[in-house]
Formats: C-alpha cells, structure tokens, sequence
C-alpha cells in the first residue's frame, strides 16, 4: 500500500495543477497575434482566449470583449471550452474523494484497504481530468498551428501561442503526475481468508475452535 508521504506528493501535484487548469481557462492570451512576414505594426497586440479578445495598446490600455454568441464560435474553441471545464468539475470531484481515501484523514473510517481503494478512485478521476484538459490544449494548439501555416491565411491574422496554452499544458501534466501516484493506492490482501473465516499462518490454514463445544461433566 502507498505511504501517506506518496499520497499527499500526489494531492498536492493534484492541486496545483487544478489550479493552473483553472488559471489557463479564465486568462484571454490562448493565441496572440503574430509578428511574422511583412506584419509589422507592433503598436496593438491582440489576444484571444476561450471566453474573450482583448486588445493591448503600446500605452498599455487594455480592452477586452466578451463573445457574444456561443453558436459563432469555431468547433475548436466550443470542444476546448467543454473539455477544459470538464477537466475542472473532475479536478473538484477527484479532491473529494482523494481527501476521503488518504491516511493523513479520518474522513473514510479506519479500513485502511477501504481508504486505498478510495484513494485510487480519486487518482483515477484525476487522471480523466489531466488527460481532458490536455486533449483540449493539444487541440487548440493543433489549431494555431494549421493556421499559421495555411497560405490562405492572411497574414496580418496569423496568431502564435499565448501563455493560457502553455499554463494548460502544464496543469494537465501535473494532475496526470500526480493523478498517477493517488492511483498507485493498490491495497494489498489481507491476512484473513474471504471465505470460512481462517486465519493464514505460514501459508496453512488452521481451523479456529468452535464456539459451540459441548461440555462435560
């Protein structure tokens, strides 16, 4: 069975990539606009995130529009916004039931075998998290990618990698690592048999005396 010290590595690992996963989903800079080729106005910057656009002046003015209709949006950006949310919904679910399952609580009883299985369900639901937000961020990506080096695509539209992608990446890496040492909670048997209540003693077993003997005087 994992020791409590592996348990709470992986929690932790947990937490601060559900935490890095919510960041990378609130932020706007997923894409910002590129600089390459004959584009040269470097005066506004542009980002683009999963809920907004924002615009940056070199004075450092700042404005920010939220999209107005979901239906406008491409599928990309529709799939990455669910994915990323389900990824966070998981991340809640998976830190309440980790919480029940580790040694360092009393919240699931004194089983220890119990509270490993806990545990490992908890890891598992992580790593259902981790690997959602990293197919959202690899698909978005993807999708930077394709455009950027699209000829049709004009130049003065061509976007480049904003840090949401990188915050994201780094979040589902973590949940996954950390996912994968709460999943390590395998519990091992027990030193009692399932079936007809016999103690193991050396690999043999030996029959506990009957509470029904009959007494003789």
């Amino acid at each position: 069975m994992a020791n409590s010290g592996l348990q709470m590595l992986g929690f932790v690992l947990c937490l601060i990539g559900w935490i890095a996963l919510i960041a990378a989903t609130i932020m706007p800079q997923w894409r910002m606009s590129s600089y390459a080729g004959d584009n040269i106005i470097t005066a506004v910057a542009i980002y683009q995130g999963l809920w907004m656009s924002c615009v940056t002046q070199s004075t450092g003015q700042i404005q920010c529009k939220v999209y107005d209709s979901l239906l406008q949006l491409d599928a990309a950006l529709q799939a990455t916004r669910a994915l990323m949310v389900l990824s966070i919904v998981l991340g809640v679910v998976g830190m309440a039931i980790s919480t029940m399952g580790m040694k360092c609580t009393k919240c699931g009883g004194d089983d220890k075998v119990k509270k490993a299985r806990i545990a490992m369900t908890g890891g598992f639901i992580f790593l259902l998290g981790g690997l959602a937000a990293l197919i959202a961020c690899s698909w978005y990506g993807n999708q930077i990618i394709r455009d950027f080096y699209n000829p049709l695509t004009p130049v003065n539209t061509k976007y480049e990698f904003g840090a949401g992608v990188f915050l994201g990446w780094a979040g589902s890496f973590l949940t996954l690592i950390g996912g994968a040492l709460l999943a390590c909670s395998c519990p091992r048997k027990t030193g009692y048999s399932t079936k007809g209540g016999y103690p193991k003693t050396g690999g043999a077993r030996t029959k506990a005396p009957s509470s029904a003997g009959k007494e003789y005087v």
